[in-house]
């Protein structure tokens, strides 16, 4: 069974827009709050980190362009509602490119870093069931630190 592009960035659009309802819910007063101290995410940082997610596998491992992304500045990042609703639909847009891009290759653009995908490293869907699975988890991380909060 293939995974089709449009399933998958469905996937990856329905996680944003469920993050992106949690953060709503929060409002822009709490929205960067870290809810257990500093050791823990807050929910704007989280759903930055899940845009570095999205370039990074399927932008850098998958498409093949270049890595800048700075993982821990990610968590620290704060944002309004607004700036969050307008770097979500960025990356949606980009993950359809990426998506596409990644179906239209003929050999992988960074097999190193597909050696650390659990289940059938090789495979494009893998790749990209690997990000699916790294943005419902972090929504999940969303609505934990949305409940401690309120």
């Amino acid at each position: 069974m293939e995974l089709s592009p449009s399933t998958a960035s469905g996937y990856v659009r329905l996680a944003f827009d469920r993050m992106l309802a949690v953060a709503e819910r929060l409002g822009d007063d709490k929205l960067n709050e870290r809810p257990l101290g500093p050791h823990t995410n807050a929910v704007a940082g989280l759903i930055v980190h899940c845009c570095g997610v999205s370039e990074f596998w399927l932008g850098h491992v998958g498409a093949g362009r270049p890595a800048t992304r700075d993982r821990d500045a990610e968590f620290g990042t704060t944002a309004t509602t607004a700036e969050l609703r307008e770097m979500v639909a960025a990356t949606c847009r980009q993950v359809e490119a990426d998506i596409a891009a990644v179906e239209a290759r003929t050999e992988s653009a960074h097999a190193e870093g597909r050696s650390f995908l659990p289940i059938d490293a090789g495979s494009d869907a893998s790749l990209v069931l690997h990000v699916i699975e790294e943005l419902f988890q972090h929504l999940g991380h969303c609505e934990l630190a949305a409940d401690a909060l309120q």
